[in-house]
């Protein structure tokens, strides 16, 4: 019968951390394995990872350019003859679209609908935004729409 107090870790499964600056004997003793004098033998020394031996930086020799707006709107969209593949009388949303594959994620601000193509089926589609033309279309083909 296996007891909480006879459990012990696996053997070479624990491995004990490198103390230095323990003394000679240990072989990590004095400088503690960071070698003789120098800027690397403190604690935070050396050089960044864009350090160029001094001259101005890459990062820095290169022009700023551009602003991005962190109030603009993100929508997946969807053309008006994609939704062509559903049946008549189908409720189209974002979910239905996602799992036939017609969009693959879902954009911060959902879905929009454009108006590129044809529609001649009658669907109730459901999205977070319409353009005027897509609008026209799905009502021109017995559809409704829906804005959430």
């Amino acid at each position: 019968m296996m007891q909480i107090n006879t459990l012990s870790p696996a053997p070479n499964s624990k491995k004990s951390r490198r103390r230095v600056g323990r003394g000679k004997g240990s072989g990590l003793g004095k400088t503690s394995g960071r070698g003789e004098n120098g800027q690397l033998k403190h604690s935070g020394g050396g050089k960044g990872p864009l350090f160029e031996g001094g001259q101005m930086p890459i990062i820095l020799r290169m022009p700023k350019r551009g602003f991005i707006s962190p109030n603009k709107k993100q929508y997946t969209v969807v053309n008006v003859q994609d939704l062509e593949v559903f049946d008549a009388k189908t409720v189209v949303d974002a979910q239905l679209l996602l799992e036939k594959g017609i969009i693959n994620k879902l954009a911060k601000d959902g879905l929009k609908i454009l108006g590129n193509g044809n529609l001649t089926k009658e669907l109730t589609v459901k999205a977070n935004k319409f353009t005027e033309t897509a609008t026209n279309k799905i009502k021109k083909a017995g559809g409704t729409v829906e804005e959430a």
